[in-house]
């Protein structure tokens, strides 16, 4: 049991506030000044395949191209009026509600759900799909008085549903296989910089307080918000909240089931498997984790086998400020039930 200084004492009552609030998970919220080191650093090193990651000045370089790319890239948009088509469903009683098509110069349309709040300017919290690359709309954080942007990269959705001829005769969307094999840069490279363009556009709107944002999101979208985190470090970046991240330790993954298996058994068809791992390190949480100077919040799921807790856990180990990490006991993987419960309380705090 901690004892906590009065100087952190909100944080305290905040963490059991989401406890009640969430019920059967265990909540850990330590201010950075009062971490322990209890959490394992086992798996933070010893592997070979860390060997062949990126330097932190070639991650930092490989962000600065994101950010130009997303930035330097003409992006219209427009809104899609769905009027009576059953894709308006959840958005009716929130005027203003809606999709978006964004049409990047040189690539091809992608599209978002645009939620603003009810009263403006309001903070800007932008969420980001899962690896079956699905669609998210969230009422219940709009009508808390935050804008909320679900990006959805790539094209792969739309308001129609899926445009499977995305995924070029795979059974899952492209856009990991892509990275790995351009050597990081096409796939998250291209997914990321979209982002950008959207929240770009985004801060333009009347009921967005503009230069500020924060990200959230399951699975790959805990991933990607934790490296949009990284990514927007000197634009305006609030806090993040990433349920069950994705894209979290690949090398520690070896020998288990799931999606990082499927990583696994494509490098090792590769001619030249360094060359794999190296593309991986600018997406893996890890090698961003000393850029995540803001608030951070993780949750892990205790029947995961896709995005196990151990790799989790090694991500909050090195993340530098202020984190939360709750492990949510006798949980699959999935977006899970106690996340935006949780994520509201940090949005509140930090956003």
């Amino acid at each position: 049991m901690v004892n906590l200084p009065t100087a952190h004492a909100r944080y305290y009552q905040s963490g059991y506030i989401l406890l009640r609030t969430a019920m059967a998970v265990r909540f850990s919220f330590v201010p950075t000044s009062l971490i322990t080191g209890s959490i394992t650093m086992s798996l933070l090193g010893g592997l070979p395949e860390f060997r062949h990651y990126p330097s932190a000045e070639k991650v930092d370089s490989w962000i600065d191209s994101v950010w130009d790319l997303g930035a330097k890239t003409k992006c219209p948009a427009r809104r899609i009026v769905r009027e009576g088509h059953p894709s308006q469903a959840h958005i009716t009683h929130m005027h203003g509600f809606g999709y978006l098509r964004f049409a990047p110069a040189g690539m091809d349309p992608f599209y978002a759900c645009w939620q603003p709040a009810l009263n403006g300017p309001a903070p800007l919290l932008v969420h980001t799909p899962g690896y079956g690359s699905e669609m998210s709309m969230h009422p219940d954080l709009a009508a808390q008085g935050f804008n909320v942007l679900h990006v959805n990269p790539m094209g792969y959705a739309t308001p129609d549903g899926y445009d499977e001829s995305k995924r070029r005769g795979q059974e899952n969307w492209p856009v990991l296989r892509d990275t790995v094999e351009t050597g990081a840069r096409e796939g998250y490279r291209i997914w990321l910089a979209q982002c950008v363009m959207a929240i770009r556009w985004a801060w333009k709107q009347k009921t967005v307080l503009a230069n500020r944002v924060s990200f959230f999101g399951s699975s790959q979208g805990g991933g990607c918000s934790l490296i949009l985190g990284s990514l927007f470090k000197d634009h305006g970046a609030r806090c993040v909240a990433a349920d069950v991240p994705f894209l979290t330790n690949f090398p520690s993954a070896k020998g288990q089931a799931g999606a990082y298996a499927m990583i696994h058994d494509g490098l090792n068809e590769m001619p030249d498997v360094a060359r794999g791992w190296h593309a991986i390190g600018f997406i893996d949480t890890l090698s961003h984790a000393r850029r995540l100077t803001m608030p951070v919040l993780l949750t892990a799921a205790g029947d995961d086998t896709t995005c196990t807790p151990g790799s989790i856990e090694s991500l909050f180990a090195r993340l530098p400020s202020t984190r939360s990490y709750t492990f949510l006991q006798g949980l699959p993987h999935g977006y899970t039930e106690p996340f935006i419960p949780l994520a509201l309380g940090w949005f509140r705090l930090y956003a």
